[in-house]
């Protein structure tokens, strides 16, 4: 097959233009939440064809990344199509780091707050938008052992693309459960018997001096704007982190962190 006839399978038929006369990037025509989700980068990928959950549409793959799977032994479960790296540049642009592979994959479904398990942690994300940052997050509630992340449908990140890179697999072991309003939901972990302690700066109590009792839901909200109002007054307990440094605020993933540490020892999941 010619490199033409590659790059003519590569690309999506319908490229609609941008205010600017030009295409928009393929790749950002594929995220919607009616199509595919896209996935690239060794750990995302191979996370994802390791999981017997996750349908695979498509594989592309250049020809050192079809080598490395061979010489791993790992499963590519669909007949990939093999591609050029600058074939799979041009659909997610040129400073996403894929490693030669990408996937258009279905997305995982998505359990309800009543089937979550009454025990652990779960984590809960007010209007969380960076994708860095959720996926970040992702990683450290892999780490965890966290049961789910609850966040909205509406101003959260797809859980596709430069989140699922930034995540580096932990988007296949953590579930993602969307709700439609966050104050219901938390709402209905309080009534399930979750104790939800939202982080804010402007908290009663420091997170550590906290009594903190499973099942636990903790709650973060975005950077800058912080918890909503709403979703304050809905948490059972406000509580802060306090730092001894000059700088008191932390990245919202590295709060995050902090914060399944001590919720993780607390409740005596870390032995």
């Amino acid at each position: 097959m010619s490199d033409r006839d590659h790059k003519a399978r590569f690309r999506p038929k319908d490229r609609s233009r941008g205010r600017d006369g030009g295409h928009k990037p393929a790749w950002r025509e594929r995220e919607r939440p009616d199509g595919p989700a896209i996935l690239y980068g060794w750990h995302t990928v191979t996370a994802a064809l390791a999981n017997p959950r996750r349908k695979i549409r498509k594989l592309f793959l250049t020809e050192n990344a079809a080598r490395r799977l061979a010489e791993d032994n790992i499963d590519t479960r669909v007949p990939p199509e093999m591609v050029r790296p600058s074939q799979i540049d041009q659909r997610l642009g040129p400073d996403a780091v894929h490693q030669g592979l990408l996937a258009e994959v279905d997305p995982l479904p998505s359990p309800s707050i009543e089937t979550l398990e009454q025990d652990g942690i779960v984590l809960v994300l007010d209007q969380i938008t960076d994708p860095h940052n959720v996926g970040a997050i992702l990683r450290s509630a892999a780490a965890f052992d966290v049961k789910a992340i609850v966040t909205t449908a509406r101003h959260s990140p797809e859980a596709t693309g430069v989140l699922a890179k930034s995540a580096s697999g932990a988007l296949e072991l953590v579930p993602f459960v969307t709700v439609q309003n966050l104050a219901r939901a938390l709402t209905a972990l309080n009534e399930r018997g979750f104790m939800t302690v939202g982080l804010d700066s402007e908290g009663q109590d420091n997170l550590a001096a906290v009594k903190l009792e499973a099942p636990l839901a903790l709650v973060l909200g975005a950077e800058g704007k912080g918890l909503r109002q709403l979703t304050r007054e809905t948490c059972r307990v406000v509580a802060r982190l306090d730092m001894p440094g000059e700088i008191k605020s932390l990245n919202v993933s590295n709060a995050a962190v902090l914060a399944l540490y001590i919720g993780a020892t607390r409740l005596g999941l870390m032995s």
